[in-house]
């Protein structure tokens, strides 16, 4: 739901400035993202947008995450997908901004008082038609998700499955990347067994298996709903 507009978004801008990509942005540029956004407040389950909804412009998660998912084959033997969840300070949405085409995948609120900027797709490219040097700092935040989508489909093509769970854990637990800065991490990744099974293609048996011979050699221990995260160069080495 929209917040009302006594809150804006300069309430959030520590927390962007946060993020590798718009920590780097042009002055006017980030100013004008930020001066564009607004606040939507979503609760656990509840839809951002789905596969086919008509674009709707760029988001930053603040507070909370977001789940990206999909959903193929055919009913019954459909499958799901959990592709990503993605945390603060977070930008997505940018494909649509380029292309005006239709979402390709869902995106749901993963925590209660999940908390997003939304950049409307109207004025984000009127502003950018006005503005025509900026495409290219759009076009980093597309190319650095290119990246990291190719990275992990070489990684479920080649990689054992332990080394592959290992390694989504690193990953999430230095933001994928994201955030300004070096050396930074998190220690909780509230992320269940059956979600990080989705996000891996791997079956829920499997994903514990691993789980509990990553905890028996003292790189993270399981918590209901969520992993902590012990010792992460230990689980980097894991990796290789």
């Amino acid at each position: 739901m929209p917040i009302p507009p006594t809150t804006v978004a300069a309430d959030h801008l520590a927390t962007l400035a946060s993020g590798r990509w718009f920590a780097t942005l042009p002055a006017d540029l980030a100013g004008a993202l930020a001066a564009m956004a607004h606040l939507r407040a979503l609760q656990a389950g509840e839809a951002l947008f789905l596969r086919g909804d008509a674009p709707c412009g760029l988001y930053a998660v603040v507070r909370g995450a977001i789940d990206i998912s999909g959903v193929g084959g055919r009913q019954p033997e459909a499958r799901a997908a959990l592709l990503t969840r993605l945390e603060p300070p977070a930008w997505f949405g940018e494909i649509a901004v380029f292309d005006r085409a239709p979402r390709t995948h869902d995106a749901h609120a993963a925590e209660p008082g999940t908390l997003l900027l939304q950049v409307p797709q109207a004025p984000l490219l009127a502003w950018l038609d006005a503005h025509p040097g900026h495409w290219h700092a759009l076009a980093l935040l597309l190319t650095d998700k290119l990246r990291t989508a190719f990275v992990a489909l070489e990684e479920l093509a080649l990689l054992p499955a332990p080394e592959r769970l290992a390694r989504r854990l690193v990953l999430m637990a230095e933001g994928y990347g994201q955030w300004a800065g070096e050396g930074r991490s998190r220690r909780s990744i509230a992320l269940s067994q059956e979600q990080l099974a989705l996000m891996l293609a791997l079956s829920r048996q499997t994903t514990n298996q691993i789980l509990r011979d990553l905890q028996a050699r003292g790189l993270l221990r399981m918590h209901r709903g969520g992993i902590e995260i012990l010792d992460l160069a230990g689980l980097r080495a894991a990796c290789s």
